[in-house]
């Protein structure tokens, strides 16, 4: 048995920032992860199904390239390579987090662990062989979430035909039809990666709106960009007479008062993640979970046995990587003996990548209603924007939720190219409560994305210049 100050169930984005930050401040740690370093996010998510969409903006690109001067003969249109780019990348970045635990003299072990009374942890190594370890300080249940299918309505996933978003990231071709069930930022991203490489897309939501989690302006933004694109948008869906072949898929879809039937090679599935809280020994210690199943912790991610803690997805909330690392760093602070600020979990940016991309900070327009708020909107179109008109990206809006009386940005919601970066300036504004007239005393550079930004926030105090 070997003893350290923490041992960390998980290598994910919250598991392996806490054990690096832990160690930082002095601490002996250990992660137990069976896969390779990184999580969900490096391995399965985040980052390869960013590189897909990133090889995706390409190929839409290259479409207008004419409108350039530039021709292109020949061009074709190949999802293998692109994929194969996409792991690669994600190869690379487990690569460098492995790089960071041994910089930080993280001890690394391979194997699945399951908590035990006691702060230990029992890992099964590769080769079958049992070691128990034992932890002084704390034990942190990082085990991150997985894919889950529909098996209710006849949609169980099956690695052939009914995909989850981890299957699509190793097929070697782009299907010529694909059903997308589950309309929230992994089915967009995806409907938009198959589209650009030509696959017919029908994407299923049974909520009123495409990304129902956002402001719907912005949802019904992103849906006029996508069926202009020839993506088919079904809102308000009901699937039913499902049946899955070996060679593809049908169903019965009722959506905006029509019924029609879906015949497709492949189904993806995007509905959603569950926690990763079986056989890792969370009963025999006497964990509590909460009624969604998620481990149940308080601010300070301590569960309910005193000596074990929980982060990220497996502890809900946000199901966001930089929610987890965030988490993460701030229980690393907590048992290095600091004084962190907490989780402000209603200032965590939602971002979703796809053309045009969708990012928000803090309150929808119908939350600031349910809420009864006096509110103000500002609105500024990217296609009033010089820079989105130099790089013909002018899709989109920057939304501005201000409080009528004290100009408190009560949310921001932004749809256009670069969105998820330029999210970053109103979040820094939310988390200093800083008022639209102070983000207006800051001059924006000309010409730049960001300057849509600015003249949001002049809309909302009632004086914008270009619109």
């Amino acid at each position: 048995m070997a003893s350290f100050d923490v041992i960390v169930l998980g290598g994910g984005p919250a598991g392996y920032v806490c054990a690096i930050r832990c160690a930082q401040l002095g601490l002996q740690v250990a992660v137990i992860e069976r896969e390779a370093l990184g999580g969900t996010c490096v391995l399965w998510g985040c980052i390869p199904a960013k590189a897909l969409l990133e090889s995706a903006g390409l190929a839409q690109k290259l479409g207008k390239a004419a409108e350039h001067g530039i021709t292109l003969d020949g061009v074709t249109l190949d999802f293998g390579p692109a994929m194969k780019r996409s792991r690669a990348v994600s190869a690379q970045n487990s690569k460098g987090v492995e790089f960071l635990l041994k910089k930080n003299k993280v001890q690394h072990i391979r194997g699945d662990g399951v908590i035990e009374k006691g702060k230990k942890v029992t890992v099964t190594l590769a080769d079958g062989k049992k070691e128990t370890h034992e932890a002084k300080k704390a034990v942190v249940i990082a085990t991150g979430s997985r894919v889950k299918g529909l098996p209710q309505i006849g949609l169980e996933l099956d690695k052939h035909v009914v995909l989850s978003s981890d299957d699509v990231l190793v097929a070697e071709k782009a299907p010529a039809t694909m059903a997308v069930v589950g309309a929230g930022a992994v089915g967009c991203e995806f409907a938009d990666v198959f589209a650009s490489f030509g696959t017919k897309v029908s994407l299923i939501e049974v909520a009123a709106n495409i990304l129902p989690i956002e402001d719907a302006d912005c949802s019904a933004e992103l849906a006029k960009a996508f069926k202009k694109r020839k993506i088919d948008v079904l809102t308000g869906a009901k699937i039913s007479n499902v049946k899955v072949t070996k060679t593809g898929a049908s169903m019965t879809v009722e959506a905006g008062g029509q019924t029609q039937t879906l015949e497709v090679e492949k189904v993806l599935v995007a509905a959603g993640r569950a926690p990763n809280v079986e056989k890792i020994g969370l009963e025999a210690v006497g964990i509590a979970k909460s009624e969604r199943g998620f481990v149940k912790i308080n601010e300070k991610f301590e569960t309910s046995v005193p000596g074990y803690y929980a982060i990220g997805d497996v502890a809900g909330n946000q199901m966001l990587a930089h929610k987890g690392s965030r988490e993460g760093h701030v229980l690393a602070d907590l048992l290095g003996g600091q004084h962190p600020h907490l989780v402000n979990y209603k200032n965590i940016p939602s971002c979703t990548y796809c053309h045009p991309e969708v990012a928000s900070i803090g309150l929808t327009e119908q939350a600031c209603k349910d809420q009864k708020l006096d509110y103000t909107i500002g609105k500024f179109p990217f296609s009033a924007n010089g820079r989105a008109r130099t790089s013909g990206e002018m899709d989109g809006f920057v939304k501005i939720i201000r409080d009528a009386k004290y100009g408190e940005i009560l949310g921001a919601h932004i749809v256009g190219a670069h969105a998820t970066e330029m999210i970053h300036e109103l979040v820094v504004a939310r988390e200093n409560e800083f008022t639209v007239e102070e983000i207006d005393l800051a001059i924006h550079a000309h010409p730049t994305l960001s300057e849509a930004i600015g003249e949001a926030v002049l809309d909302s105090m009632g004086k914008m210049l270009h619109a």
